[in-house]
């Protein structure tokens, strides 16, 4: 594996990380000041599992879904796991045209 490349983390690990901003969302009130904190903390977690210009728009975007209310039932994690997985995956195939 090249510097370019990285690796695609677990994706248990991304759906727990969703559950956990998701988990926030179920405490009326309360939750919404829990996510001050757990903001900045996704989008670093983030940043460190993705990496690269993913890493960081996607870091990015999980602070801003985190911080603003109502939007924490969106699986950021398990979505950027996803375009990676089926990103990689994709660019492996090789179609042949021939008849």
């Amino acid at each position: 594996m090249n510097k370019t490349q990285r690796s695609i983390p677990a994706l248990p690990l991304c759906i727990l990380l969703d559950i956990i901003g998701y988990a926030s969302f179920s405490l009326p009130v309360l939750g919404e000041f829990t996510d001050l904190v757990w903001a900045p903390v996704s989008a670093v977690i983030f940043y460190r599992l993705f990496g690269g210009k993913m890493g960081a728009l996607g870091g990015g975007f999980s602070f801003v879904e985190e911080i603003l209310p109502f939007t924490d039932f969106i699986p950021t994690f398990t979505l950027a796991w996803a375009f990676r997985y089926f990103g990689k995956s994709n660019s492996r195939q090789v179609i042949n045209l021939k008849a």
